[in-house]
């Protein structure tokens, strides 16, 4: 996972708001089409897709079983509020599984 180190100033104070919209649910998609040259973005952007399709794939299992899988939901938000509050500071942030999958996207 990519540390503050392997990100320019410039990189950080571009993509900023980007690397913040990349954590409210559906929009994680619009960072990664617009700023894919941009590596503190992209960072961002993969993570907030994996929580993404994360909290879908909980909130539809929730549905069936609320006693089990709720209490993932509010984690994942939990992940989201974390990440978009790292990215405003503009640092990276590897988060547990979360970093790990996110890697292994390429676009």
């Amino acid at each position: 996972m990519p540390t503050e180190a392997d990100f320019s100033k410039s990189d950080v104070l571009d993509g900023k708001m980007y690397a913040v919209l990349a954590y409210l649910s559906i929009l994680c998609i619009v960072p990664l089409i617009l700023k894919k040259n941009n590596p503190f973005v992209l960072s961002h952007g993969r993570q907030g897709l994996v929580i993404f399709v994360a909290e879908v794939g909980t909130l539809v299992l929730s549905i069936v079983f609320p006693w089990i899988f709720r209490p993932f939901l509010f984690i994942l938000f939990g992940f989201s509020l974390w990440g978009m509050v790292m990215a405003i500071r503009g640092q990276a942030v590897e988060m547990p599984v979360v970093s790990s999958i996110a890697e292994k996207i390429t676009i």
